[in-house]
């Protein structure tokens, strides 16, 4: 499928518009509330955190995509609203009415969001009168396109924007988007890792853009972790409004199938950009599972191994030691057979059949000095495959979260 990247990330598509303020949750003063609209109705799609502990924006947000329909989404960054009990939940209903009332759209089709600190209340009067500048400057440009994505970001040090046009059927169809994650960050859910929020001005049914995302999803943000913790924000919400004409996209159709694929492609590339800039990361870092006795088996190794905290700091420190490797895949729960055992780490066997081949020192310590890492195992047990990308573990990651409120 022939994709063309295109700039503009969550306002590259016909119809809709976006703006990022500074209100004044961040003590630093920088951008920290974001508004994006569709000027026409859009239907909608969302997955969110399967953390039991979920901050109010994800229940209220969950309530609101079930409808099937979202004009707008408003996001605050410098405060979760999380562990907040009931003022928590009636704040983040504020906002969609804030909303509401500036756009003259129903509540119930506003998606909220917000991350930061848990625990503490949001000022909802800083918050309303964020709402009320970024309905002034609502705007599809290429200055709206940059604040509104560094309206999220917390520790995250660059913006994370993508877009692509596509082809479907006879008409050219944009998707884009915006995320924020740089900690925080882990593969272990349903459907959601981090805020990332997608745009596209295709024409979509609404349960075939519920079922694109879900699958999205799975296959790119799903498949990411920086340190195994899972947020209580974690939200994803796509809004579809078919400015660029046409009949609505069906489930089942060969039109759905490139849909999906173009969907796909944004999300994994948000998805690269996220852990590349995961919090104190030095390395990126792919770790390929084959072989498997099931897809399961294989992700449950991909995973014990990108989480590991001692192959994390081994790569952070430049150290071939494979032995983490073949311990995390020990240890996963998946079936495992050590005597079929085959790593190859940065393009060089190390084990085959559960034994060490004796590659040279200087070569592998060359290889692990790369920016970017890559890791292969192959069980022999079956046709099971997976794929997660990760990253190191460095001082620096441990001295920005062991002073994130201090």
């Amino acid at each position: 499928m022939d994709l063309r990247k295109k700039a503009g990330g969550v306002v590259a598509a016909k119809g809709f518009l976006a703006a990022g303020v500074a209100c004044g949750l961040k003590p630093s003063g920088a951008p920290d509330l974001a508004l994006i609209v569709s000027q026409r109705p859009a239907t909608a799609a969302g997955v969110f955190t399967t953390n039991r502990v979920c901050a109010a924006p994800v229940k209220v947000s969950r309530d609101h995509v079930k409808r099937g329909a979202l004009r707008a989404i408003v996001a605050n960054s410098g405060n979760a609203n999380a562990c907040t009990g009931d003022q928590g939940l009636a704040d983040a209903r504020a906002m969609a009415a804030a909303v509401s009332q500036r756009l003259d759209v129903p509540a119930e089709q506003v998606g909220v969001a917000s991350t930061g600190v848990i625990g503490h209340p949001l000022d909802m009067d800083k918050v309303t009168a964020g709402i009320e500048a970024a309905a002034r400057r609502l705007a599809r440009s290429r200055a709206a396109a940059a604040d509104v994505v560094r309206a999220i970001m917390t520790t995250d040090t660059v913006p994370k924007a993508a877009a692509v046009t596509a082809r479907i059927g006879r008409r050219e169809v944009t998707i884009g988007g915006i995320a924020k994650g740089a900690g925080m960050i882990a593969p272990r859910m349903a459907h959601a890792t981090m805020l990332c929020f997608l745009s596209t001005d295709a024409a979509v049914e609404t349960r075939c853009l519920q079922s694109s995302l879900d699958d999205a999803v799975e296959r790119t943000f799903n498949c990411i972790t920086v340190d195994g913790d899972m947020s209580t924000n974690d939200t994803v919400l796509l809004l579809a409004n078919g400015a660029a004409g046409g009949r609505p996209i069906r489930l089942g159709s060969p039109a759905a199938a490139r849909f999906r694929q173009a969907l796909t492609s944004v999300c994994d590339d948000l998805a690269r950009r996220m852990v590349a800039d995961a919090e104190g990361a030095t390395k990126f870092i792919e770790v390929r599972v084959a072989g498997a006795a099931s897809d399961a088996d294989a992700a449950r190794v991909a995973r014990a191994i990108a989480e590991s905290p001692l192959f994390k700091t081994a790569m952070y420190g430049e150290d071939p030691n494979w032995g983490r490797i073949a311990a995390a895949s020990g240890y996963s729960g998946a079936r495992v057979d050590e005597r079929k055992l085959r790593i190859v780490l940065c393009g060089t066997p190390v084990v085959r059949n559960g034994t060490p081949l004796h590659a040279p020192p200087r070569q592998l310590r060359a290889a692990v000095k790369r920016k970017n890492i890559l890791v292969e195992v192959h069980l022999g047990l079956g046709g099971g495959r997976a794929r997660i990308y990760a990253c190191d573990l460095s001082h620096k990651y441990v001295d920005i979260n062991a002073h994130y409120t201090t």
